[in-house]
């Protein structure tokens, strides 16, 4: 896996795309603090940049990096959370521009093992992690189902096992100001 981690930074190090196996389903990546590569993603996708692509991070203390500090009750739910669990934050700083939502939210999830987390912790910042799909079109449950125009679009295809452990979207919630939770993804 080390050999690939390498390969796969020295792809975002160069503010290029690649594919690869994420926590739940094969993704599309990028430097988030890039605008260039995440550009990029948006081309791939054929999607507008004013809908925001998801952001991983390897630890609470890289997300408490980038969203500022969290609430005892919003570390309890990433800590306790039994399936991948994305969650919008309201201010978050550092990530390219458009990487953003319209209303300056960013939605990141917490990667606590295999290659993805692996890649961040070397990187030592976010990465984008969206679906590898063309917008629109249903999200892939297995690597043969990528479409060819995403697999040719990439910079970089991560040679790993083509099977993910899960095949499922993550949760996105959202942690309101109130401390209110509204599920946008179940």
């Amino acid at each position: 896996m080390q050999t690939e981690v390498d390969k796969a930074l020295s792809v975002l190090n160069e503010a290029q795309t690649l594919l690869y196996p994420t926590d739940t389903v094969w993704g599309l990546g990028c430097d988030a603090k890039n605008p260039e590569a995440v550009s990029k993603i948006y081309t791939i996708k054929q999607r507008e940049e004013s809908k925001a692509l998801i952001c991983l991070v390897s630890s609470m203390e890289m997300l408490q990096n980038y969203v500022g500090q969290l609430s005892e009750d919003l570390k309890t739910l990433i800590e306790t959370a039994e399936r991948p669990t994305t969650i919008i934050y309201t201010t978050p700083t550092g990530f390219a521009q458009n990487l953003l939502a319209e209303d300056g939210s960013i939605a990141i999830r917490l990667v606590r093992d295999g290659f993805a987390h692996e890649l961040i912790e070397t990187l030592g910042s976010p990465i984008v992690s969206t679906s590898a799909n063309i917008s629109g079109e249903p999200t892939p449950k297995t690597f043969k189902e990528i479409d060819t125009r995403v697999l040719k679009s990439v910079d970089y295809v991560v040679n790993l096992p083509k099977e993910n452990s899960t095949s499922v979207p993550s949760r996105i919630i959202k942690y309101n100001s109130d401390g209110s939770v509204t599920i946008l993804r179940d």
